[in-house]
């Protein structure tokens, strides 16, 4: 599991040892070497421990700053009755944390899912009685509504109808043609446009940036209120146009979003930035139980795909969250069919043995079409990135609606919502089905009850809907390619999952059909008699959704677990985990990288995966910096810096902290100092404390140094000196330092011989040589 409870082992390594010098501080300074932050000021001053835009977090000193208010408030918490309430409500903020966002995250989903239902159907038509109603709605409340024509009643019209009065004939399709792409049109434009002016950060899926930031990166407004408005805003338009995307993404980055808004509201969250991610791993699993229905796989989900750190306390407060936002979205019962999800499916035909071979071929497909998607569509955003495409964000999007809308209108399973498509290939042909897929040659003289059809021969209407599925599936793998990753709110999840279905379903229906015209094969005689119920082709569709699902985001566990939430089939669980294993076998024969980590790559971000193997037998002193011809490691001394030499040492670098040595000639290591608050010290030093001037030696050291009474008053900085920063020899192997980097979390560490001081390694550092063992772009990775 992705946490750092491996922390005590690591520290026990040889190579790991503690700082000599620093025996003559005091205990509580050497084990939080944040501390109090300023000795020459009652209270710390604002903004300190904090970090830059685009830098990484220092989750070790998170750690111990957030061990420190805890051993505070304790102690506080005995001292009086007012004190001891402040303590449990203090105790009891992750709880309210997690309520609050499972009742806005369940709310706007919510909300999402009636907009686009209602804004889909629009593109078609509008309902008389009430414009607000979906085509469903409006006919649900119908009196003159049958049994046969159950999607049409007098107070739906469509357009060409509504206009010319006429609902059939080439004039009114070629107008109800022209109108839908229009519409698909404005609402792509209004989508792209909004994000464009008001939030750039709210466009693409969220997932690769979300598992970034969990990861300890710092992206200021990535989860911003205007994000959060403006997401939500625009994934109902990017749906609702019938572009290849799903709304399951985003809603991650919509929940994470709710969870950083309410983060500020408590100090214990907004203070602390690793608190902080916690309460975003809640907030993704809530965002997945909302999306999928899948409180349980919402909460799998976050700790095998997105999470970094994922202590046994955040799993519950996952737990809560998720199911919070999932009894939220049932009360607000956006289907109507008083289920979470659309795609509720009920079986009666258990599954066979020798229909595994099936199951895991489209296990083999959903690997291969993981495969070529991602190495398709990452070649495609690395061309956006690189020519003029990308300097015309909103006329991409225009084009790619404008395409798919012509191409879509003509099929009528790829002119409906991809969910809606989904839910009828997952569906069992019943006596009451009317889609063409169900279209069978009945036995007149078959008497059996409703929920045990036996398996028949196929008619008109189900070949004519299969050479109409191939059509689709082969338009979705295409246009999905060039959809995911343009300027609009768009996710994966869907698209991937109806391309599994698509050929699921093809492939289920020739079963079916093989085993009724030759059941006495010997594959089907022990198990398909004539006249019975046999296969079940929703089943194959299902099954071919997880697995296309699991080739392209590479999950497994919660991928499974996703999907028998998502349609009630709990007795499938062998055949999907026999699919979802195949496609991951597949496509990680093809390379290891899911679409998200591509992207991640793609965009440069500083991610260092857990499940990347580092084998490469190099040392630390082959990757640590000053290399031959660099200019010597800037460092500060402990009595002999003065704050000119500091503020000069600031402007002409651009690093993010500064080590510590005893002297430059013996570099003998004291401890670290961070960027941004020797920056903060120093001005605030300036401001408060008289006396303080460029001349002012600046000292770490305990007792302040012997200087003649002519000179400016000395600025003890101690308390803002790390006393205890990472350190490795230089003979450490990198395997060992990458595996501390990964489990620990660390910005940088330290390279030493026997304390004297040598060099350091930043996690950029260690990305990049990754990178180049890999034989990739070793500056690729853009970022601090």
């Amino acid at each position: 599991m992705k946490t750092f409870q491996s922390l005590l082992v690591l520290n026990s390594l040889p190579v790991c040892s503690p700082l000599p010098g620093v025996s003559s501080a005091t205990p509580t300074e050497e084990m939080n070497g944040a501390g109090n932050l300023m000795d020459f000021l009652d209270e710390p001053f604002p903004d300190v421990g904090t970090y830059e835009d685009f830098h990484t977090i220092d989750w070790l000193r998170e750690k111990s700053r957030d061990t420190d208010r805890h051993r505070k408030i304790t102690s506080k918490s005995k001292e009086s009755f007012w004190e001891l309430i402040k303590s449990l409500l203090d105790a009891w903020s992750g709880w309210v944390v997690m309520l609050l966002i499972g009742l806005l995250s369940g709310t706007l989903a919510g909300v999402i899912d009636l907009a686009v239902d209602w804004m889909t159907d629009l593109k078609e038509g509008v309902c008389l009685s009430a414009f607000w109603y979906s085509h469903e709605q409006c006919c649900w409340t119908s009196n003159e509504t049958t049994f046969d024509d159950r999607d049409k009643c007098p107070q739906w019209q469509k357009w060409a109808e509504l206009m010319t009065g006429h609902a059939e004939g080439a004039g009114a399709y070629v107008l109800n043609y022209f109108l839908y792409v229009l519409w698909a049109l404005l609402f792509s434009f209004l989508a792209v446009s909004l994000v464009r002016v008001f939030a750039p950060y709210a466009c693409g899926s969220g997932i690769p940036e979300i598992k970034t930031i969990l990861s300890g990166f710092i992206i200021r407004g990535y989860l911003g209120k205007w994000t959060l408005l403006i997401k939500t805003v625009t994934l109902v338009l990017a749906v609702s146009s019938g572009l290849s995307l799903g709304k399951e993404g985003p809603l991650v980055h919509v929940a994470c979003c709710c969870g950083n808004l309410f983060c500020s509201l408590f100090s214990k969250y907004s203070k602390n930035e690793g608190k902080r991610r916690e309460v975003l791993s809640a907030a993704a699993a809530a965002g997945v139980s909302v999306a999928f229905g899948a409180p349980i796989g919402g909460v799998l989900f976050s700790l095998e795909e997105v999470s970094y750190y994922f202590p046994l306390k955040t799993l519950w407060r996952s737990f809560f969250a998720a199911l919070v936002a999932a009894f939220t979205l049932r009360s607000i019962n956006p289907f109507g069919n008083s289920r979470l999800v659309l795609f509720y499916v009920e079986y009666h035909t258990p599954w066979y043995m020798a229909e595994l071979v099936p199951f895991i071929l489209l296990g083999v497909f959903g690997g291969l079409w993981g495969t070529l998607f991602i190495r398709a569509n990452i070649a495609w955003c690395r061309r956006r990135k690189t020519t003029q495409l990308g300097k015309y964000p909103v006329l991409e999007v225009i084009a790619v609606t404008g395409i798919t809308a012509v191409l879509a209108f003509p099929n009528p399973y790829t002119r409906r919502s991809t969910s809606e498509l989904i839910s009828e290939l997952f569906n069992d042909c019943g006596a009451l089905e009317s889609s063409q897929l169900c279209d069978y040659i009945n036995n007149p003289n078959m008497s059996r009850p409703v929920d045990d059809i036996p398996d028949r021969p196929a008619g008109p209407g189900v070949y004519n809907a299969l050479w109409q599925l191939a059509l689709a599936l082969v338009f979705k793998i295409v246009i999905t390619i060039f959809t995911f990753g343009m300027k609009i709110p768009s996710g994966l999840f869907i698209p991937s999952m109806a391309v599994g279905a698509i050929a699921g379903r093809i492939v289920g229906i020739a079963v079916e059909q093989m085993a009724y015209h030759h059941h006495d094969w010997i594959i089907f005689k022990n198990w398909c008699r004539p006249g019975a119920d046999c296969v079940t082709p929703g089943l194959y569709a299902m099954v071919g959704a997880a697995a296309c699902l699991g080739g392209v985001t590479r999950m497994t566990v919660s991928l499974v677990v996703i999907m028998f939430e998502l349609t009630g089939g709990l007795e499938y669980i062998v055949p999907l985990m026999a699919a979802a294993v195949t496609s991951k076998w597949v496509a990680d024969a093809f390379g290891k990288e899911g679409i998200y980590e591509s992207h991640i790559q793609l965009n440069g971000y500083p991610y260092l995966d857990v499940r990347d193997e580092f084998t490469h037998r190099t040392l630390a002193t082959d990757v640590m910096r000053p290399r031959r011809n660099d200019p010597p490691l800037a460092v500060l001394t402990q009595d002999t810096t003065t704050v000119e030499d500091v503020e000069a040492l600031i402007k002409d670098t651009d690093y993010n902290g500064f080590p510590v040595v005893v002297s430059r000639e013996s570099e003998r290591l004291i401890g670290f100092v961070q960027r941004r608050d020797l920056t903060l010290a120093i001005k605030t030093a300036r401001q408060k404390q008289d006396g303080v001037v460029s001349s002012s030696v600046v000292y770490f050291t305990e007792d302040a140094p012997q200087l003649p009474a002519s000179n400016p008053q000395p600025l003890k900085l101690r308390r803002i000196l790390n006393l205890s920063p990472f350190t490795v020899t230089d003979h450490t192997p990198m395997e060992t330092v990458v595996d501390i980097f990964r489990k620990l979390g660390l910005r940088q560490c330290l390279v030493t011989r026997s304390g004297r001081l040598l060099g350091i390694i930043t996690k950029k550092d260690v990305l990049r040589h990754m990178a180049q063992m890999m034989n990739q772009d070793p500056e690729s990775i853009m970022f601090n």
